[in-house]
């Protein structure tokens, strides 16, 4: 059984910073994209950012480009999110996807496409 385990959420002022990890367990996890996306009461689940299996490809949703990273290290299967100059609207439960296609190049942006995620991590941004 897939499991994917988010961590690092919390409240940080605006301007900080926060690094969240994916932990993913159950099956082999260099070989597949991954993403994070988050989630907003009253609003659908957003793209924030994707990887492709081997971290040679990495795409942002355009109001997070410049302060978000999105890394990942198959050794210890566990992809991050490094967030900085953190905004206000920057608040919501993010979580992390596992696409279920192997050695994808491309990164994978749609929500429909992944098929494992973890439960989510509260990030909160003080104005």
């Amino acid at each position: 059984q897939v499991q994917l385990v988010e961590s690092g959420g919390g409240l940080v002022q605006a301007g900080g910073s926060l690094r969240l990890s994916c932990a993913a367990s159950g099956r082999i996890f260099s070989v597949y994209a991954m993403g994070w996306f988050r989630q907003t009461p009253g609003k659908e689940r957003e793209f924030v950012a994707a990887i492709n299996w081997n971290g040679g490809s990495t795409y942002y949703l355009d109001s997070v480009k410049g302060r978000f990273t999105i890394s990942r290290d198959n050794a210890k299967n566990t992809v991050y999110l490094q967030m900085n100059s953190l905004k206000p609207e920057d608040t919501a439960v993010y979580s992390c996807a596992g696409d279920t296609v192997g050695y994808r190049t491309a990164v994978v942006t749609t929500e429909d496409e992944y098929r494992y995620w973890g439960q989510g991590t509260q990030v909160t941004v003080s104005s």
